[in-house]
């Protein structure tokens, strides 16, 4: 058995594509998935399974959550030891920041920085980003709410071909946690 965190992007956020937890926990256990607990309202559950791998299992949750729901959800699965790794790698020093000047962006393939070659860095200091194993660090200290480089960061020519989903720090360490638990 493997333990994953499925990371769904764009629910509940505004009223749209509804998707209560209890519903995804029952959804997922329906699948067969062992141990299911969903972890706040925006989408993150955590489940074991000793079938599949990161890119089936998000296929197959993002085709139950449409037939279920009614409408498309991109979903990316992750296991513990990639989870884990995403923390311990992360490039700033996040236990001297504010959990809300830290970010990460997950990507469902790896990401090179030619995709981002077009932005001035220099431009956007004291705001920084850094690239990982199919994730980007983001550094924003004044938050991501104030954040122009989050922004633009997030702009679809960027993202083509890949589905992206951020979480803060607290969510990222958290997901760390209860994946090992489960």
């Amino acid at each position: 058995m493997t333990t994953y965190a499925a990371l769904l992007r764009g629910i509940n956020v505004g009223g749209s594509r509804k998707v209560p937890m209890a519903e995804l926990r029952t959804l997922m256990e329906g699948l067969g998935y062992d141990g299911v607990r969903t972890y706040l309202q925006s989408g993150q559950a955590v489940f074991a399974t000793g079938q599949g791998d990161e890119e089936s299992l998000g296929a197959e949750l993002a085709a139950a959550i449409e037939k279920h729901f009614g409408f498309g959800v991109d979903v990316i699965v992750r296991d513990h030891a990639y989870l884990r790794a995403v923390a311990d790698d992360c490039p700033f020093p996040a236990a001297d920041l504010e959990p809300k000047q830290l970010h990460v962006t997950y990507f469902s393939a790896p990401v090179t920085e030619e995709r981002f070659a077009e932005l001035d860095r220099a431009a956007y200091l004291p705001e920084e980003f850094r690239l990982g194993d199919r994730v980007l660090y983001l550094y924003a200290p004044n938050g991501l709410g104030r954040s122009k480089l989050a922004g633009d960061l997030a702009k679809p020519r960027l993202n083509k071909g890949l589905v992206a989903t951020s979480r803060n720090w607290n969510t990222v360490l958290k997901l760390v946690e209860l994946t090992e638990e489960a």
